[in-house]
């Protein structure tokens, strides 16, 4: 490969952001599951470098480098099953938000800042015996972007 391919492939990898919500249109729960569950945000907003799959919710690292992610989850009011999603980085737990209220509408976010190696990936799972929700307001989202290359 020559400089200039890899300066060309250098600048294409540096565009790389995804943000998306579980659902687009219709009012959806998610949950309670037995097991611990991979969400798939597939109302996509944006997915620059398409290193995001709105058919598995899985984002994978096409470069080495430092990633942003951040997440925003909501849930119905249940006395047994709360809301608690955790951010996944290759099979392992990183961050978790969650909630639990008796009766009221719930919500909570986290976010992170990663090293990642290329291939890694990252994702959302959805706690067992937990829920989540979201409608046409977009309460439950996963957004991330590259912040540099390394």
């Amino acid at each position: 490969m020559t400089e200039t391919e890899k300066l060309k492939q250098q600048l294409q990898v540096r565009q790389v952001a995804f943000s998306a919500s579980i659902k687009s249109g219709e009012s959806q729960t998610i949950g309670p599951f037995d097991s611990h569950t991979i969400l798939i945000y597939n109302n996509v907003f944006t997915n620059v470098g398409n290193a995001y799959s709105p058919h598995t919710g899985i984002f994978a690292a096409p470069v080495r480098g430092a990633y942003h992610f951040e997440f925003h989850v909501a849930g119905p009011g249940d006395a047994s099953h709360g809301l608690c999603t955790v951010l996944v980085r290759n099979g392992m737990h990183v961050v978790t938000a969650w909630d639990q209220k008796e009766s009221t509408f719930g919500s909570s976010s986290n976010g992170v800042t990663l090293i990642l190696e290329a291939g890694d990936q990252v994702f959302m799972r959805l706690w067992s015996q937990y829920k989540i929700y979201d409608d046409q307001h977009h309460y439950s989202t996963f957004s991330g972007h590259m912040l540099f290359a390394m």
